[in-house]
């Protein structure tokens, strides 16, 4: 299984910290955000290798930060330079499987969320389903679903439906940007993307992949922290430096 981390938005939100710097590589608690993620999945060895598709203003960046690592990990340079001229997350995992020839299961991860339990538990999870699987937690607000994925859920996590960004909401259930594809399932992009898939979102893969095979969603054990403005940054920051503390 190889993890693809999703790292070739521009974090305009972010500014001016984002401005020539990648968000997935801020640090919190001490470490980059993408680092807590690498570190959490290398810890039970199910992923044998890690991909970053990120943007050309971002590359080297993330190059460098690879050769620190010890895992075996590619750098996936998508070409664009703007915010205007990216490709979007679905198209972005299309270009890196590609570009490297993967033909493996994939767990795709955004590289700006951080957890508080470990996706390893959703990879037992996923492989226990035989199926492609997401992650789902319940979402109180309307105005917070009208801006995610929203899924309908059915006996035993079955993905009765699922619409992103809708303007009326059918569920409470939001899904995060952590998603298990079987490799029968990644070969059937460019299928998804030449029927009118969304290409921005990365969940609108999943809303057009539960149309055609069954797909499951497992109930969130924990906590996701979406790093998305400097507001939220702060936050997160002040989270991990906490719990850090407490564990020294």
């Amino acid at each position: 299984m190889k993890c693809l981390i999703l790292a070739a938005g521009y974090a305009t939100r972010l500014r001016p910290l984002t401005d020539n710097f990648p968000k997935p590589l801020l640090k919190v608690g001490g470490r980059t955000i993408v680092d807590w993620l690498v570190d959490d999945l290398s810890a039970e060895g199910k992923v044998d290798g890690f991909v970053v598709v990120t943007n050309h203003r971002f590359a080297g960046f993330f190059e460098e930060w690879a050769s620190g690592r010890k895992e075996d990990v590619t750098v996936v340079d998508d070409g664009t330079s703007t915010n205007e001229t990216r490709l979007g997350a679905v198209k972005d995992i299309q270009f890196a499987v590609d570009s490297i020839g993967l033909d493996d299961d994939l767990l795709v991860i955004a590289g700006d969320n951080l957890l508080d339990f470990s996706l390893n538990r959703f990879v037992d999870y996923s492989l226990s389903k035989g199926t492609s699987c997401v992650m789902r937690f319940f979402e109180p607000s309307g105005e917070r679903l009208r801006k995610c994925g929203v899924l309908e859920i059915g006996e035993d996590g079955l993905i009765l439906g699922m619409e992103e960004k809708p303007s009326e909401p059918k569920s409470h259930w939001c899904c995060p940007p952590f998603y298990f594809y079987r490799r029968t399932d990644v070969i059937r992009i460019p299928e998804a993307i030449a029927s009118g898939c969304g290409t921005d979102a990365p969940g609108s893969l999943v809303a057009w992949l539960s149309s055609k095979v069954p797909v499951h969603a497992m109930e969130m054990p924990g906590r996701r922290y979406d790093i998305g403005d400097l507001e939220s940054y702060r936050s997160v920051c002040e989270i991990f430096e906490s719990t850090k503390a407490n564990q020294i």
